[in-house]
């Protein structure tokens, strides 16, 4: 009997709840074959089977909290093809104490947490403030390169859009260890493995909140002698997003920019580039196009495109621009990643940005693709509202919120017209970000917007 305890899912995440029981007692299991679905860190990851077999007991049920390492599901493997003999076979040949040993390392092994230096690696975006990370040991660069590669037999348990990231970047995904679920290999698996093939540096300390992401807030007066009271348990999502909320609130000094970008030619360029498109084109939208302007005037404005390392009192400057995008779904809010925006032409952003955000709405993404944002934007425009103070999404110093666009009386060429006025609110990380450069940004991105012929520059 073989028991599937929950592996470790990556950086920060220790618990995770069953939203969905794929599997019952008495199945009949293939290898990679989806077996739970849980939800943590704002994703719902499916938890696959590591061996083929036979399910012997479900161990949790739906809406159960699990952690790592506790069983999930144990599974009768001795049937499946490939597997040890039964021990009555060689009961009558008894093994030498030496042999003991050798026994285990004959079994297919459970799967278990990313290596070491993979996990090194992953702890050094964003952990943190506070937990001072151990001086580096002085082999971390040979740790950084994994050395043990995955089996070169059977098939590969990485979904198709990781074989292709892998292809892209050159690495023989066969020689990438998995630190999802069961050894599934994601997308930031194989952006790691790249990354050390390319560089000796070691990764920089740690730097995070503690787990628990913030103080205790006392205890609560009973409710219930005012009037009849309800309670439900928060779902995973929501204990995510309270953490992370905390989280920025205690380590980013925030403060709010405002400011209106005249859209009038923008909207009537835009509508009718949309009334000309052919069938299956996807559509041009106004987070889209504020996409390409902001990442355009991140190019000019690297602060902004940085992070701030408290422990090291060093700014992070990164050489990319990924653009997170607040997305809106019935869970409650993900930012999923469009990654290299800058290097994207308009097209290419508008397609990328309708498929990352069905697929968050419908919870088809993996953990990985609400990773490695750069800066990040969110729009409450189709709700309404014309002024908020988006909360920065740490470890990034700067969001970019928008509003409803609404016709306004503006004065141009010393007449009033009606205009068309898109409100715009940049939160940012005070300690990185001074108020006048803060401006400076947000005026390149509205005369981009204002100057549409701009925009075909922007690449």
């Amino acid at each position: 009997m073989f028991e599937f305890k929950l592996p470790d899912l990556g950086e920060g995440v220790h618990e995770g709840q069953v939203v969905n029981v794929l599997v019952k007692p008495g199945d009949t299991l293939a290898e990679y074959q989806p077996m739970l679905e849980i939800e943590t860190d704002k994703a719902a990851v499916e938890i696959p089977s590591p061996r083929a077999g036979v399910v012997a007991q479900v161990h949790v049920q739906v809406g159960q909290v699990v952690k790592v390492g506790e069983v999930l599901i144990t599974i009768d493997d001795s049937a499946a093809p490939g597997a040890p003999a039964p021990p009555s076979t060689v009961a009558s040949t008894p093994a030498p104490p030496a042999a003991a040993p050798a026994a285990p390392a004959s079994a297919p092994a459970p799967p278990a947490p990313a290596p070491a230096a993979p996990a090194q690696a992953r702890s050094a975006p964003a952990g943190p403030p506070g937990s001072a990370a151990p001086p580096p040991a002085p082999q971390p660069v040979p740790s950084a390169v994994p050395a043990v590669p995955a089996p070169a037999e059977g098939p590969v348990p990485a979904a198709p859009t990781v074989r292709k990231l892998a292809r892209e970047l050159g690495v023989e995904i066969h020689l990438v260890p998995g630190t999802g679920p069961g050894g599934r290999i994601l997308k930031e698996d194989v952006e790691r493995f790249a990354a050390s093939r390319k560089t000796a540096v070691g990764p920089a300390p740690a730097v995070e909140v503690p787990p628990s992401g913030w103080a205790p807030a006392g205890e609560l007066p009973d409710f219930s002698q005012y009037g009849p009271i309800r309670r439900e348990a928060v779902p995973q999502i929501r204990k995510t997003i309270a953490r992370q909320m905390t989280r920025a609130w205690q380590n980013v000094p925030r403060v709010t920019h405002g400011d209106q970008a005249d859209v009038t030619d923008l909207e009537r360029n835009r509508k009718r580039f949309n009334e000309a498109l052919r069938e299956g084109q996807p559509r041009l939208t106004m987070t889209a196009i504020v996409i390409k302007a902001v990442a355009a005037a991140l190019r000019d404005f690297p602060v902004l495109n940085a992070s701030y390392d408290a422990a090291r009192e060093e700014i992070i400057y990164k050489d990319y621009v990924h653009i997170g995008v607040a997305v809106d779904t019935p869970r409650g809010l993900v930012v999923p990643v469009l990654r290299d925006a800058d290097r994207k032409t308009l097209p290419q952003i508008a397609a990328e940005l309708n498929t990352i955000a069905e697929n968050a709405r419908t919870a088809k993404f993996e953990i990985a693709d609400l990773r490695g944002a750069t800066f990040t934007i969110t729009n409450v425009g189709a709700l309404g509202g014309v002024f908020f103070t988006p909360m920065v999404n740490f470890p990034e110093v700067g969001i970019l919120g928008l509003g409803r666009a609404r016709l306004q009386p503006v004065v141009v060429d010393g007449q009033i017209a009606a205009r068309l006025m898109l409100p715009m609110a940049l939160s940012f990380d005070h300690r990185v970000i001074d108020g006048a450069v803060a401006a400076r940004f947000v005026n390149a991105v509205i005369a981009s917007l204002e100057n549409p012929l701009r925009l075909i520059s922007l690449t």
